[in-house]
């Protein structure tokens, strides 16, 4: 019998009623075992603690009493409950780093068993994360047996996409029971029938707006104690269940493979605005700690800890999964955006003072000259496309040059702001791996001679040297792949299409899989050419639907395989769902979805799923392996019907709406993701698998920002070019470079990309480090290398 107290921070109320949620619940679960001396109590998430911490150290006192008995467990280990198909890898690694040194600097220990019940899905990359944070148990309760009944048993080992087994717990029916357990119990013991581990949880207590154990709880308990032929219960924790059980497992204990889907379906895709900003705002402050990080070895940098700490934790919270989910009050927007815009903040300032420190150490020479220094976050080198305003004269003959006077192709277009005197800057530069390159922009005698290909637009055509796209009258969009001589999507299919289906659900989308009911599409009003080469073509195309605006710049650079998107659509409906549709040319296509720090495959039966920031389908295409990828840097939910790869859009339901109410009409609700919302997609054709093609690494350059540093003229003694951190191999991508939580050691994490055994060499060379290393399939490395000594060990996820 475990006493459990869920609270939901944020649902149905704001932050700071959670607050106040929290230390009723604590006070009362306290006075109930005092009431009790058997009594446990169970409940998760640091940020809970820290609270309790900064109002009531008397209460902490008490808690920390029962921590050390083994009456009150700590569990979880995470900063909250959060949403975890949403948050990167990266985000859930730090879940753990920050909610287990609370828990360890507040009790003194950390949390064993991971805890996650109320969560709507759990990805395959779990167990492989909770084992790094020191927990190899898990328990969540959805899905439930009826929306994954190929999980036969409440007790099974879960098998991650690394191969990484935790012994996880689903609980059998509702992690809360406000009165007599009676009910409850008998509908658990029938639906636990014939399973092979006899010894089972069953969790009481008021949950979601707290409360914790009660009376009527305990009053009942001691009652069937008492009762010939009842089950043996009594009073425990997650803690001393796993630690029993663990070591008698049953022989046929299942083992499940794959992640742990589908609850609320809806979730992936409510609440735009909150999920671009996740989404950019992780990558802002990846890049703003290596810079920092790297430039306190490097170029005498700081390294705010402190500001990078709170940050860190306001994003954390705000991945709890009612937040993530965008199963919230409508005042809850304003604080996601505050919350989100505090660590953007956080992290702009940290990086520029960094990056402005490093560039005023690189010399520019010529005052007719215009420089910048542009950054490649990322640890491989990459050619990078560069957008930036200058006080440039229009109709000035100009040359672009690289720091050895290597000629850019690069282009001007209307700058961002209507004034006389300035230009947009369109280029792209190839900069070492986590490094930086000077650029200089000059008069010149004559213009650049164009190079030998050079992309082209009209008004219903868009095509470079290898990719050619057709905009139909009708709105749907063709690709046509010059190099195989076959269409990506067209063809004998409709081609692109922007569709409108159904969706008369509540906010969660309960009792749903996927969206089939078609009501209608976007089609289009205008298609115009905004640029024409030399180095990007872009054609923009303007659509309707009803009250509803769709505005899809389509842009093709010279030389590339890849198709740029820029989105923006304003959006008035209600009860719709917007996807994208990509039918492609494929035969026996297959499906793969990028999750937390790795990839999964899926069927392609039509169900909604989620993902990250990029889907592929794989098949053949005359005989040979092709395929196409779709990224993007705002959207997290997908599906796939045979070789029909759908991006989910928009939808429009009612805030906090949950069954069985239903709406009524001629009642002005507060509808969501309504106005304007824009975002980026980039299409990569490619022959071969996904991996082949290099998709990981085209998503990292997609969805982070380019740092960019304008120049003044003075002296500088470094060199106008130059790398910190590279690594060798094409399948590790180094995700995070960061300061040791304690001390200044440097913290390196990585992790293999493509499913296979890797090899890798990690080079730092301002520290004249190399560290050489193997991977298997998705295996998630972090390094620390001394600050001292230079000494390169491996650690687990919370730097020990």
């Amino acid at each position: 019998m475990i006493g459990n107290a869920h609270i939901d921070a944020p649902w149905l109320w704001p932050l700071s009623e959670a607050d106040a949620i929290v230390h009723s619940t604590f006070r009362s679960a306290l006075d109930r075992m005092k009431e009790d001396s058997s009594l446990t109590m169970t409940t998760s998430s640091s940020q809970f603690y820290a609270w309790v911490a900064a109002s009531d150290p008397a209460m902490l006192q008490e808690i920390r009493a029962y921590v050390k008995s083994g009456r009150w467990d700590l569990v979880g280990g995470w900063w909250v409950e959060p949403d975890v198909n949403m948050p990167s890898g990266e985000s859930l690694i730090r879940q753990g780093l920050y909610g287990q040194r609370t828990l360890e600097k507040l009790f003194g220990r950390m949390a064993d068993v991971g805890y996650n019940p109320d969560s709507f899905g759990h990805n395959g990359n779990m167990p492989q994360i909770l084992k790094l944070q020191g927990m190899p148990y898990y328990v969540f309760m959805r899905p439930n047996a009826i929306e994954k009944p190929d999980i036969r048993q409440n007790l099974f080992q879960w098998q991650g996409i690394d191969g990484t087994r935790a012994l996880t717990y689903r609980v059998p029916l509702f992690y809360d029971d406000p009165g007599d357990v009676r009910s409850h119990m008998l509908r658990t013991v029938a639906a636990l029938a014939g399973q092979p581990e006899r010894t089972d949880m069953e969790f009481f207590g008021i949950g979601d707006h707290g409360g914790g154990p009660t009376k009527e709880n305990i009053r009942s308990i001691r009652a069937i104690q008492g009762e010939k032929g009842a089950p043996h219960i009594f009073y425990s924790t997650p803690d001393r269940y796993f630690s029993e059980v663990h070591q008698h497992l049953p022989s046929d204990i299942q083992v499940y493979e794959g992640d742990l889907q589908h609850h609320s379906v809806g979730t992936y895709t409510a609440g735009s605005a909150r999920k671009k900003l996740n989404r950019t705002t992780e990558a802002m402050l990846i890049s703003a700690e290596k810079f920092c990080a790297l430039g306190s070895f490097a170029w005498g940098a700081q390294y705010p800890k402190a500001d990078f700490e709170k940050a860190w934790e306001r994003i954390l919270l705000l991945q709890f999964h009612d937040s993530m989910a965008a199963t919230t009050l409508p005042e809850h927007e304003q604080v996601v955006r505050d919350g989100y815009g505090r660590a953007r903040d956080i992290a702009t300032e940290a990086m520029n003072d960094s990056l402005q420190r490093l560039a005023w150490q690189i010399p520019t020479t010529d005052p007719d000259s215009k420089y910048i220094v542009v950054f490649n976050p990322h640890a491989w080198a990459a050619p990078l496309k560069v957008e930036y305003d200058l006080g440039w004269e229009p109709g000035t003959v100009t040359a672009v040059e690289d720091d050895q006077g290597n000629s850019i192709p690069f282009q001007w277009i209307d700058p961002t702001a209507v004034v006389n005197h300035r230009q947009r800057l369109v280029a792209v530069v190839e900069i070492p791996a986590l490094g930086y390159r000077q650029i200089r922009v000059r008069k010149a005698s004559s213009h650049p001679s164009a190079g030998n290909e050079t992309p082209r637009a009209e008004s219903s055509l868009l095509e470079n040297s290898h990719l050619k796209l057709t905009f139909g009258q009708g709105g749907t969009v063709t690709l046509f792949d010059k190099d195989s001589r076959q269409f990506v999507f067209g063809g004998a299919n409709k081609g692109m299409r922007a569709v409108v289906f159904a969706d008369a659900n509540d906010t969660w989308a309960h009792q749903v899989h996927a969206y089939t009911d078609e009501v209608g599409e976007f089609t289009p009003s205008d298609v115009k050419v905004l640029e024409n080469g030399p180095l990007r073509a872009r054609v923009r195309q303007t659509l309707h639907y009803n009250a509803s605006t769709l505005s899809i710049d389509w842009m093709l650079y010279a030389g590339s395989r890849t198709v740029d998107l820029r989105v923006s659509l304003d959006w008035h409906e209600h009860l719709k769902m917007l996807k994208f549709s990509f039918p492609t040319e494929l035969e026996k296509p297959q499906a793969t979805y990028e999750i937390a720090y790795g990839a999964e495959h899926r069927d392609n039966a039509g169900l909604e799923d989620p993902g990250q920031r990029w889907i592929d389908l794989t098949g053949l295409q005359n005989g040979k392996q092709y395929g196409l990828a779709i990224l993007n840097d705002a959207k997290y939910g997908y599906s796939v019907s045979g070789g029909d790869m759908r991006v989910s859009i928009a939808r429009a339901a009612v805030y906090a709406n949950h069954e069985p109410r239903e709406l009524k009409p001629g009642v002005d609700y507060a509808w969501m993701d309504q106005g304007v919302q824009t975002f980026s997609m980039e299409l990569m054709p490619h022959a071969g698998t996904w991996q082949e093609a290099g998709v990981v690494r085209a998503a990292e350059e997609l969805v982070t920002e380019v740092p960019i540093v304008y120049q003044g003229i003075h002296p500088g003694s470094r060199p106008t070019s130059a790398s910190f951190l590279s690594t060798d191999s094409k399948d590790i991508v180094v995700e995070a470079v960061k300061q040791s939580e304690d001390g200044s050691d440097l913290i390196i994490r990585s992790y293999e990309t493509a499913g296979h055994n890797a090899s890798a060499t990690l080079s730092v060379p301002s520290l004249n480090v190399r560290w050489n290393g193997s991977y298997h399939p998705f295996e998630i490395k972090t390094l620390r290398l001394d600050a001292r000594t230079h000494a390169v060990r491996e650690v687990d996820a919370l730097e020990r």
